[in-house]
């Protein structure tokens, strides 16, 4: 399984790092990408450094891409047409989309949520065109995941082990770091 996390100015980095760290420690392999290359600066002043900018990526050589939210990160990645075009290429090749906090907004815009089950942090449920919103932690349908932010992003990560690895991993992954599931 190969997982694009998308990283761009403004990201959330609880929901970030937790996403990476987790899906890693279940052997997922992750790629870093950044819209940008080089340090890329969290909402809360946190920097990181993508593997690989968003131009080296394609839908045919990843099962799956992962937004985390923040903002203004997911007001960035939602005005990235690349980004709007990787989510869409990943969706119609039936590959899994995950977002968090207000990152589902990116897949709304790209008309992906269309009828589909999600949520979205509260605060932004308007923005959810399209969409039947569903005030749950974490909104399965079909591979699309959705989560509502940094204090669901433990739930949203064992959500896609479990999906992509199975219950086993989620429980040797929970081994170590003793969330409350």
């Amino acid at each position: 399984m190969k997982a694009a996390v998308l990283l761009t100015e403004g990201f959330e980095e609880i929901e970030f790092s937790t996403i990476v760290d987790i899906l890693r420690r279940a052997g997922v392999d992750v790629v870093i990408v950044g819209l940008k290359e080089g340090e890329i600066t969290g909402s809360h002043g946190i920097r990181m450094i993508p593997d690989v900018p968003l131009d080296e990526i394609e839908a045919s050589d990843l099962d799956a891409v992962v937004l985390p939210g923040g903002f203004p990160g997911f007001m960035n990645l939602s005005q990235n047409e690349r980004v709007i075009k990787l989510v869409k290429e990943m969706y119609s090749e039936q590959k899994y989309v995950a977002a968090i906090c207000g990152a589902p907004f990116v897949l709304s815009q790209a008309g992906i949520l269309e009828g589909k089950r999600a949520t979205i942090h509260p605060s932004g449920r308007e923005m959810l065109t399209g969409a039947r919103y569903i005030d749950d932690r974490v909104v399965v349908d079909g591979k699309v995941v959705t989560s509502q932010g940094p204090g669901t992003a433990m739930e949203f990560s064992l959500k896609l082990v479990e999906m992509w690895a199975g219950e086993h991993k989620v429980e040797e992954v929970n081994k170590e770091v003793l969330a409350k599931l």
